[in-house]
């Protein structure tokens, strides 16, 4: 990660730096970064929180994609639009309240009760979710595929 908000006079004042930065993980593509808008941040950048509530997100779905495939469920279609909640404290601190993931599910073979307990297991294995000290929330809808 390297920050490259430094207009000149550093952090001289709190409106004298960018927020933006890079991610650099080697051998990927960089990840521009920034903080939330609302904290003098870049809007078209990813910031903290998003990647945070997206790698719940992406941690579940992953996990759930191969408890299916382990157990007879033929996922043809996951979509998700999570949702944070945070609180800001009186001294500018702040942290996640909860986390809803809502994932869209289609499959076209199984048993969608079995596929909606499957959702309860990736939550029990998923690493990010077990690393937060939040709720995460999981209300999936799970339809068959025509």
């Amino acid at each position: 990660m390297e920050w490259k908000g430094n207009r000149g006079e550093g952090t001289k004042t709190y409106s004298s730096y960018s927020r933006n930065h890079e991610i650099t993980i080697p051998g990927k593509e960089i990840i521009l970064g920034s903080s939330d808008p609302s904290f003098r941040g870049d809007p078209s950048r990813h910031n903290p929180e998003e990647l945070l509530v997206s790698a719940i997100s992406s941690c579940h779905m992953l996990w759930y994609l191969h408890l299916c495939a382990v157990n007879g469920i033929v996922v043809t279609s996951y979509e998700d639009h999570p949702e944070g909640i945070m609180m800001e404290e009186k001294n500018g601190s702040g942290q996640f309240k909860e986390v809803f993931i809502r994932p869209k599910i289609e499959i076209s073979s199984g048993d969608i009760s079995v596929a909606r307990g499957l959702h309860i297991q990736a939550h029990e294995f998923c690493f990010i979710a077990r690393s937060v000290n939040f709720p995460v929330i999981c209300e999936p809808e799970i339809k068959l595929a025509y």
